[in-house]
C-alpha cells in the first residue's frame, strides 16, 4: 500500500521500519520540526525524520497540520492510507479522510482506557497488571475511533515505563502490519468503543512526576516506576530536588511521618516512610549529577535517618 507515515519519537521508529521492511510504499513522513535540545540548545530532528532522510523518503515538517498548501502537499503524495503513530498533534478531518483508505493509528493502551497523550506512564503510575495496543480507526475525537485490532501485554510488579515502553513499539509494529493485511483482504472489522468505560492518561509533566509519600509504599513505588523514563518521579530534600527510581516496597516498618528516611547505609539500603509501609530506593540523581546506585549517594554525603523527604 500506498502509505503516508507520521510519528515523532523513538516509539513510532519500529512500526517505521516493520512498513518498510514489509514493502509498503511509504510515500512520505510527517512529523514534528527540528527542536532546540541538549546543553547547547542546537536544533535536532526527531528520530523518525532521522530514519525516513536515511531511507530517502519525502519529509514534512509542518508547525501545524493543517493549511490548504499543507493539504496540497498531502494530496502530491497519493497516500492510499495514513498510518499514525505518536505524532504529536491531533489532525482534523481533512487529513484524516484525505486517504482513500482513511487514517489509522497505533495508541499503546487496551483503548477505551487511558486514552490520551501518556497511556504508559499512566499504566504503571496507577498500578495495572496489563496494558497493550490498540490499532484504531481516527476520527476527530481524542482515541475515540473504532477499534480494528488489539494485543495485549501484562505488566509485571518491576516494570518500568521505559522498558514497557520498548515492548510496546515492537507490539505495536506487528499490530499495525496485522492490521494492514487485514485492510488488504477485506478482513478487517471495526468494534466501537465503549465510551463510558473510557479512562485517560493526560501529559506527563514535572508537578504530575512529584512524589506523595502520604500514599501507600505500592502506590509510592507503582508512581515511580510509571515516572521512570521522563520527567522521573522526584521529591526534594532540604529543598533540592532529587530524582528517585528502581523502587521495592517494604511492608513492615516502623511508622513515622510520610518521607521520613528510616534507613540510609550499605546494609540496609535507602529506606523512606510512606503513608503505609516503606520504600526501598535503589538508585536516585541528585541535582546536577547522573543517574547513580543510592549506595553511592549515600556513600558520597546522602541523607541519613531522620532526614525527611518532601
Amino acid at each position: 500500500m500506498r502509505v503516508l507515515f507520521w510519528g515523532t519519537p523513538e516509539f513510532a521508529i519500529p512500526s517505521l521500519r516493520a512498513l518498510l521492511g514489509e514493502g509498503h510504499d511509504v510515500v512520505g513522513v510527517v512529523t514534528q520540526p527540528d527542536r532546540p535540545a541538549g546543553r547547547g540548545r542546537r536544533l535536532r530532528s526527531s528520530p523518525v525524520k532521522e530514519l525516513a532522510m536515511e531511507e530517502g523518503i519525502p519529509v514534512l515538517t509542518p508547525d501545524l497540520p493543517r493549511g490548504p498548501d499543507f493539504l496540497v502537499a498531502l494530496e502530491g503524495l497519493e497516500p492510499e492510507i495514513s498510518t499514525v503513530v505518536a505524532y504529536g498533534h491531533i489532525l482534523s478531518r481533512e487529513v484524516l479522510e484525505l486517504p482513500k483508505e482513511g487514517s489509522v493509528n497505533v495508541h499503546a493502551s487496551l483503548l477505551p482506557e487511558l486514552r490520551g497523550a501518556a497511556p504508559i506512564n499512566w499504566a504503571v503510575a496507577r498500578g495495572y497488571d496489563r496494558t497493550g495496543v490498540t490499532i484504531m480507526r481516527m476520527t476527530e475525537g481524542m482515541d475515540e475511533g473504532p477499534i480494528l485490532l488489539q494485543r495485549e501485554l501484562p505488566i509485571a510488579s518491576d516494570d518500568t515505563a521505559t522498558g514497557l515502553h520498548l515492548r510496546l513499539a515492537e507490539i505495536g509494529a506487528e499490530a499495525l502490519l496485522r492490521a494492514l493485511a487485514l485492510l488488504e483482504v477485506g478482513k478487517l472489522e471495526e468494534r466501537e468503543q465503549d465510551h463510558e468505560r473510557a479512562t485517560y492518561a493526560p501529559k506527563v509533566d514535572r508537578a504530575a512526576a512529584r512524589i506523595d509519600w502520604s500514599r501507600t509504599a505500592q502506590e509510592v513505588a507503582d508512581h515511580i516506576r510509571g515516572m521512570d523514563m521522563v520527567p522521573g518521579a522526584w521529591s526534594t530534600l532540604e529543598d533540592e530536588p532529587v530524582k528517585l527510581f528502581t523502587p521495592r516496597v517494604v511492608a513492615d516498618t516502623p511508622g513515622g511521618l510520610p518521607g521520613t528516611v528510616l534507613h540510609a547505609d550499605s546494609e540496609g539500603g535507602l529506606v523512606i516512610q510512606a503513608g503505609q509501609g516503606g520504600v526501598v530506593i535503589q538508585e536516585v540523581q541528585p541535582p546536577g549529577k547522573r543517574r547513580m546506585e543510592a549506595e553511592s549517594w549515600l556513600r558520597g554525603g546522602g541523607p541519613g535517618p531522620g532526614d525527611r523527604f518532601q
